[in-house]
């Protein structure tokens, strides 16, 4: 598959909810949208809209919404470095799709976004028509929760004292660590992952945001999700392992699976499987939008 969407100047817009506004972009004409085929929503979190740019060419038969979480890319908050919850984000998505007037939507959503989309479908089950959870990163479900929660706030306090670099050398140690958490885990140098080593003193990350918000703790409300109208599919890398082998976010993607009385859809690559060079990173863009495509038109 090639880059084959014709080129489109993206509509830019945005919204207000509280303490923040939200900035998203609609790649199409709403008004080219069915009931079979409503807008596909791409969005992740902390990561911002550039990271679906790959996917979103290799898509091109479908109106697309590529949304910048709050505190990310384009879109602002009025407190920079306070907890941002999964609730939170839930209900800009909520805002978003209430402002785009076109109800259900189908969504794609990745890591921290899956986490969002989960609780947007608990909350709001009548806005999405079907998700793909790609790997949600749901520590809550693992048999050793309370180890990852205290590595958790290990991070948050290397970073409270040291700032970014440091902070994200654990998060790199954690995510990168295959099977069950017995321990501490510790993160690689800083530099080695183009981290700062120094501390510029500020403390506005959209990632700490998150993990501060605890989201990847908070249990999904799962009888919400398994009564919702929504077609709920909990994707997983073909590279992120097995449910007792693999990643944190391998594993949880299991454990949510088995909670909602289904199985993974395997995807292609693993938890960055369908970037094409963003933020230096390669996936299969190419076979992920087929197997996306795949798996969103199956009745």
């Amino acid at each position: 598959m090639t880059h084959d969407r014709t080129p489109t100047q993206p509509l830019d817009r945005t919204v207000a909810v509280s303490g923040a506004t939200i900035a998203y972009s609609v790649i199409g004409d709403l008004v080219d949208t069915t009931v079979e085929r409503p807008p596909l929503m791409l969005f992740g979190s902390p990561m911002d809209r550039t990271g679906f740019a790959s996917l979103a060419a290799r898509l091109p038969d479908r109106v697309l919404v590529l949304v910048d979480p709050r505190n990310t890319g384009r879109s602002m908050r009025d407190d920079r470095s306070a907890a941002i919850t999964v609730d939170e984000h839930a209900d800009d998505l909520h805002a978003v799709i209430a402002d785009l007037g076109v109800t259900p939507v189908d969504a794609f959503a990745s890591s921290g976004g899956a986490l969002n989309a989960l609780a947007l479908v608990a909350t709001h089950p009548g806005d999405v028509r079907i998700l793909v959870a790609h790997e949600p990163p749901l520590a809550a479900l693992l048999p050793d929760a309370i180890q990852i929660g205290a590595l958790c706030d290990a991070m948050l306090s290397t970073y409270d004292a040291s700032g970014f670099g440091p902070a994200m050398a654990r998060f790199m140690g954690l995510v990168m660590h295959l099977g069950p958490v017995s321990g501490d885990v510790p993160g690689p140098d800083p530099a080695a992952f183009g981290f700062p080593t120094d501390d510029d003193g500020s403390r506005d990350d959209p990632l700490m945001a998150n993990m501060r918000g605890g989201g990847v703790m908070q249990p999904p409300v799962l009888e919400a999700l398994r009564t919702a109208p929504t077609r709920i599919v909990v994707a997983i890398g073909e590279e992120s392992g097995g449910p007792d082998d693999g990643s944190v976010a391998g594993r949880a993607s299991h454990a949510l699976a088995r909670a909602l009385g289904s199985d993974v859809v395997v995807f292609p690559g693993g938890h960055d499987g369908f970037l094409g060079g963003e933020f230096g990173q390669f996936g299969k863009p190419d076979e992920f939008a087929v197997r996306l495509t795949e798996v969103l038109d199956e009745n």
